[in-house]
């Protein structure tokens, strides 16, 4: 296995703000982690791709608290974690957009945007009766909207339902940059939306990471991933067969360490 690093010796001096060391994860028989590493360091974006069957899902799933991984270590900013479900990786300051985005379609944008996280009214409204501050999380909701620039959104009081794919994806990544203090892994935030929301949604992963946020992408969309990763992690077979740059591979060369066909 070849690892590439991007700009020369830099990267190697840093401390990753999300590092696994050779994550074991098995379902039975089957191999889903076959001691996989990964490194994400402040300020960047990670993709990770790979065949259907590779292990990414696995590996992401271990490093965010959904399964456990039966050997291996995760450490973050250098500290060791043990997460035993996804709220642990959520109070660590780890978020995550899956595909199915997860919003709630009744919903307006402001309400999804602190869904499970909402803001009570101060005094005896918010601790005895419990009442939450609306007006006070749309106009927080506007403020974290326009600092990731997303300027689709100009009514927060919208019900989710009526945007198009491209607006609630964009909802779903605002509120992973609200509350992911640490990193942001977004699972093909692209699939199923036109070339315009795509490139939308792009956008906003480099805005993330532009304010420091880093981020792990995960996308079999190749172009994409050349576009918007600086470094690229690639599994196959439960491996990690390498890390890559844009810089350093082509697309062509890319596809064809994901597939066996080359060795990096």
């Amino acid at each position: 296995m070849t690892i590439a690093t991007p700009a020369g010796a830099a990267t190697e001096t840093r401390t990753p703000v999300l590092q696994a060391r050779r994550l074991v994860k098995t379902f039975g028989r089957v191999v889903g982690l076959d001691g996989v590493s990964l490194e994400l360091y402040p300020g960047e974006v990670l993709a990770v791709i790979g065949d259907n069957g590779a292990g990414k899902s696995t590996l992401i799933k271990c490093l965010t608290g959904a399964y456990v991984p039966d050997e291996g270590e995760i450490f973050l900013d250098g500290q060791p974690v043990h997460f035993k479900r996804p709220q642990d990786a959520r109070a660590a300051g780890i978020e995550t957009v899956y595909q199915n985005l997860a919003v709630s379609p009744a919903l307006d944008v402001a309400s999804n945007l602190f869904l499970g996280r909402e803001v009570r009214m101060k005094g005896i409204l918010g601790s005895v009766f419990r009442v939450v501050d609306q007006k006070g999380m749309r106009k927080q909701a506007r403020e974290q909207l326009t600092s990731l620039g997303i300027s689709t959104l100009q009514d927060v009081t919208v019900p989710v339902e009526n945007l198009s794919g491209g607006q609630r994806q964009a909802v779903a990544v605002a509120r992973a940059a609200a509350f992911g203090s640490k990193v942001v892994v977004l699972d093909e935030p692209t699939a199923a939306l036109g070339v315009r929301e795509s490139n939308q949604v792009l956008e906003l992963v480099k805005r993330l990471r532009d304010q420091g946020i880093p981020v792990i992408l995960i996308s079999h969309n190749m172009p994409h991933v050349f576009e918007v990763a600086d470094r690229i992690h690639i599994q196959r077979l439960g491996k990690r067969a390498a890390t890559i740059t844009p810089e350093s591979h082509s697309m062509t060369d890319a596809v064809a360490i994901m597939t066996g066909a080359s060795q990096a």
